[in-house]
């Protein structure tokens, strides 16, 4: 039997809630440079490597998915969120257009209900807080059931730095047993929700009543094109496909080759450590990973190669860090390798023209992913330009190991952030890297400015005059 809300779930909700306000009160009128400190204390205290990689290892230790010693490299995110608020103001006047006499000024959102994915339960926490902290909001984080011990560890490491900084430490709260019927009573009772995780959650939160941000499922796909650097797409590819082993929606779903270098490049994939399954090895691996109903199998999720061979029912190499399926032509519902994969198995595809490729595109997110993300490897402008136009995702990155960039990296322009809209196409409300900007209320203030009036003439053009029947 499902469970059901509790009045005890009803008071503790309100009592968290009562005591983020009043931590929200506390900070209300905050100088720029008190809110910054208090970032940067945020971000120190659950991003220090001591304190981030114990919680990061104690993330996979508890979940039972991911990559115990590559996780604690996502420290990075932290950084960078941290400096991106640094450079963002975030209380007062934060924007002046003089020509059009505007002038924003930011209030905070108010308690935000933050829901946690089992696959980031250390990481997920601080990056939301840092913003959120700056914006003068209060987070109660909501966390998966099966890693709720690290985000409150975690959360209790971000309720030590507000101390330290003599902010209230009811400004971050985890629950410390969650339950469907709870979280769904937050979403209901908080400001706003931040849905940061699989499509049930997400819905749960766009059902709430409440304003909510949102993520679409992922599907990457990336288009290689003869004039790539084969060495370095290989090396990027490995690299995006094996972090913390392919947990990520970004993470190399499908690899779309010009056939003119596709040997080539399934060789070097191969010298990356990738392995090329046979037909029958192939079968094996879709038995494993699906179930009848078509969901994917926890044990195969998120995991070393080996052990989805091994589930799957054949061996593969010690030094073979993820797997291969040819899938040309199979793309489509009843094709489960042209969907989301959440692991280090990737589809890959030829195509001979590069509307071949756009055409293999358009079917694979037909199929899933629509609204997330895309990638080339392509040092001709003309079809960097044709994928931008004709993919539905939200971003596109260029020469660069997708799940490594696009949720914002050192060396592109794209913010950092944990929580990657898909537009309209994903059922989002927004295409944008969520970020503290998504989590403020704004004042517009409007002076008169000298009448701004086209003639009809010049707005009517060449139906300007016309008799009209």
């Amino acid at each position: 039997m499902a469970k059901e809300l509790t009045d005890e779930d009803r008071q503790l909700t309100a009592d968290m809630i009562l005591r983020a306000r009043a931590a929200m009160a506390e900070i209300q009128d905050w100088s720029q440079a008190d809110l910054d400190r208090l970032s940067q204390a945020i971000a120190w205290y659950a991003g220090n490597e001591d304190t981030f990689a114990r919680l990061a290892e104690q993330g996979v230790d508890e979940s039972g998915i991911g990559d115990r010693t590559g996780r604690p490299a996502k420290r990075f995110k932290i950084q960078m969120v941290l400096r991106d608020v640094l450079r963002t103001p975030s209380t007062g006047v934060v924007e002046v257009d003089e020509a059009k006499g505007l002038v924003k000024y930011a209030k905070p959102a108010g308690v935000i209900a933050s829901l946690i994915p089992m696959t980031n339960p250390a990481m997920t926490p601080p990056v939301t807080g840092v913003s959120s902290a700056n914006a003068r909001n209060a987070v109660i984080f909501s966390p998966h059931p099966r890693t709720a011990g690290t985000t409150y560890e975690m959360t209790e490491m971000m309720r030590k730095a507000c101390v330290a900084v003599g902010a209230p430490a009811d400004l971050f709260q985890a629950v410390r047993y969650p339950s469907i019927p709870l979280t769904q009573h937050l979403m209901e009772e908080c400001d706003l929700t931040l849905a940061t995780g699989g499509k049930p959650m997400v819905k749960a939160a766009y059902s709430s009543g409440r304003p909510a941000y949102g993520v679409g499922a992922g599907n990457s796909s990336i288009v290689i094109d003869e004039t790539a650097d084969i060495d370095i797409s290989a090396a990027n590819t490995r690299i995006s496909k094996t972090s913390d082993f392919g947990s990520g929606c970004s993470a190399d779903g499908n690899i779309i080759i010009q056939k003119s270098i596709y040997d080539k490049m399934v060789a070097a994939l191969q010298a990356e450590g990738g392995y090329l399954c046979s037909a029958e090895e192939k079968a094996l691996l879709e038995a494993a990973m699906w179930d009848e109903k078509g969901n994917r199998t926890f044990p195969t999720i998120a995991c070393k190669p080996q052990q989805t061979a091994e589930v799957a029912g054949f061996k593969v190499p010690e030094d073979c860090k993820f797997l291969m399926v040819e899938n040309q032509g199979q793309i489509g519902p009843d094709h489960k390798f042209s969907k989301e994969k959440l692991t280090t198995v990737m589809a890959l595809y030829h195509f001979d023209t590069f509307e071949d490729a756009l055409d293999t595109v358009r079917q694979i997110y037909a199929t899933g992913g629509i609204g997330h993300s895309c990638g080339i490897y392509s040092h001709n402008d003309d079809n960097i330009d044709t994928l931008a136009r004709v993919a539905p995702v939200s971003r596109m990155m260029v020469r660069q190991p997708q799940s490594k960039a696009n949720a914002g990296s050192w060396t592109n322009g794209m913010p950092m952030t944990s929580s990657l809209g898909c537009g309209i196409w994903g059922g989002n409300i927004t295409n944008e890297n969520v970020t503290m900007k998504h989590m403020m209320n704004y004042t517009w203030v409007a002076r008169p400015i000298a009448e701004d009036r086209p003639s009809e003439k010049e707005l009517f053009g060449e139906f300007y005059g016309q008799e009209v029947a």
